[in-house]
């Protein structure tokens, strides 16, 4: 089943849960559509391609918070038809939702995850149309929950987890996950808890090499007024079923979180662990852990995850700083990165980076937003071949009423690479109109 289709279903289903009145909950939506020109549609530094793109859209977001049913599902479908012809027509799209239904309430919980996404091809090529696919992986099962004791309590899960790429099938998997939880309440603002999970991953394509990740770790959360906490360390182990033996590490993650006043927040957080890309998307189905976003560009965007079976050791430093007023949100999260491939089947990367993004209220009904990112990567088994790739843009959108709205953007692309051809530059202008519900 394409992913395509597997988007779809899920926004039959979401749309189904809104109008069912056990699962009556919040159910937003919006159509949109307009033009985008672009001065080099192929991102091509040799033969840039000036052309037209006819953008019509769907987004929606739902929100249970029931007894018995607690879900959030965002996603959008949009079709883009290049007037040129310089590519085939696209239908792209998105969505991220988590839903728990409790079957036996302080017992059984069953747990649906879904993240689809368009992503690269190839991560060392430029985000082209020719260069993007639909993934998909969907996370499916039971938790049974039991008490220890007053203040201790635990927690059994079983997953099964699918991952679905259109183009590189090398993604395509199939996995089983079960974890043990140990769960105390050192106070009433602190918890402390054992965990003990394995994976076991089955790839479709036979030449690629299953593996199983087993962890151990122990994980302190602490919640204050003005402070959040939230640490992990213990130990990995990556198993191959041939060929690559076996490898661990110890691992550790540290989130720490300052809600200076209302309006400013501040953050930072590192990670480092073995991982691979469907585990990647898998979090990224779950609600921010950090930051507020501001405006993000129009339309579907394009991630940045290198889509393939590869299994990696992740160092990751990242910040953020929030800050919100009546008329102005701003955001600011730099990023430092370092990925070592086991297998040798991706190069090894350094990464860093960072992004801003402004919104600001001009009046009831017109916004303005400013928004920039950059990418800084060297592939250090490349011959160090290293790439800069920055996105600047404005925007402004203006209410009519309580459904209509228009909003325009300009947005500058720029990459400089090390490796010939590689570079390219683009300006995009977009203006559409959207109506939301």
């Amino acid at each position: 089943m394409s992913s395509t289709i597997r988007l779809a279903r899920a926004v039959s289903l979401a749309l189904t849960l809104a109008a069912t009145p056990a699962f009556a909950g919040q159910f937003d939506y919006s159509f949109y559509g307009g033009v985008e020109h672009s001065d080099n549609v192929t991102l091509s530094g040799p033969a840039p391609v000036s052309q037209w793109v006819l953008v019509p859209g769907f987004g929606f977001d739902y929100i249970q918070q029931g007894a018995t049913v607690q879900a959030r599902v965002s996603g959008a479908a949009e079709y883009r038809n290049y007037m040129g012809n310089t590519y085939s027509d696209q239908k792209v799209g998105s969505l991220a939702g988590q839903v728990n239904w409790i079957v036996l309430p302080q017992r059984l919980d069953f747990v649906a995850q879904d993240y689809a996404s368009v992503q690269p091809i190839s991560a060392l090529s430029s985000d082209a149309p020719g260069n993007q696919q639909q993934t998909n992986v969907l996370t499916v099962g039971p938790t049974l929950h039991f008490d220890l004791g007053s203040a201790t309590r635990g927690q059994a899960e079983l997953r099964y987890i699918n991952s679905r790429a259109s183009r590189t099938t090398q993604f395509d998997s199939s996995r089983g996950e079960a974890a043990l939880r140990l769960i105390r309440d050192v106070s009433p603002t602190s918890q402390l808890s054992l965990n003990l999970e394995s994976q076991k991953v089955n790839f479709d394509d036979r030449e690629e090499v299953d593996y199983s990740r087993d962890q151990a770790f122990m994980r302190y959360t602490r919640k204050l007024a003005h402070l959040d906490l939230d640490a992990s360390a213990g130990w990995s182990r990556i198993r191959f079923q041939r060929g690559y033996g076996s490898v661990s590490d110890p691992m550790g993650r540290i989130a720490l979180t300052w809600h200076a006043s209302t309006r400013n927040e501040f953050g930072i957080a590192y990670t480092r662990s073995y991982s691979d890309a469907a585990q990647d998307l898998i979090n990224l189905a779950g609600p921010p852990t950090t930051g507020t976003p501001t405006s993000p560009p129009l339309g579907i965007q394009t991630g940045v995850a290198v889509i393939g079976s590869g299994v990696y050791l992740e160092q990751r430093l990242e910040g953020h700083y929030d800050y919100s007023n009546e008329r102005l949100t701003a955001s600011l999260s730099p990023w430092y990165n370092k990925l070592h491939y086991l297998e040798g089947l991706q190069p090894d990367q350094t990464g860093r980076g960072g992004a801003a993004g402004l919104d600001y209220r001009i009046s009831p009904r017109l916004t303005a937003s400013a928004f920039a990112n950059i990418e800084r990567v060297t592939y250090t088994t490349l011959l160090g071949r290293r790439d800069t790739t920055t996105n600047i843009g404005v925007a402004v959108r203006q209410f009519m009423n309580s459904h209509w709205s228009w909003r325009a953007s300009l947005v500058n692309r720029r990459r400089t690479s090390s490796a010939p051809g590689q570079g390219y530059r683009a300006n995009e202008v977009y203006v559409g109109f959207v109506y939301q519900r």
